[in-house]
């Protein structure tokens, strides 16, 4: 087995250790009521980060052929233009 193929212990513990420091950021966020689009930007994008961490690197898709990464990265991205268009078609009301 590969090792570096799919990373290497000390890269998946930092990894996951910013997982759990983006998670308390974003519950911190909410904790102190963060609003406004500043914040909403801020969450999508840590959340964004967070979901292709996971595919790439815990999901060993980084090195995974084309098709692969661009169906998960897809999708991920699909979901995030409908959040978007739901979001700004909120604030249009």
């Amino acid at each position: 087995m590969d090792v570096q193929m799919h990373g290497t212990p000390r890269r998946a513990t930092w990894l996951w250790i910013t997982l759990i420091a983006a998670t308390l950021l974003t519950w911190g966020m909410g904790m102190i009521g963060a609003t406004g689009t500043w914040a909403i930007a801020a969450l999508a994008t840590i959340s964004f980060w967070k979901g292709a961490v996971i595919i790439l690197d815990f999901m060993a898709l980084r090195h995974a052929p084309l098709l692969w990464r661009a169906l998960t990265m897809g999708w991920m991205i699909l979901v995030w233009v409908v959040i978007a268009i739901a979001y700004i078609k909120g604030l249009a009301q």
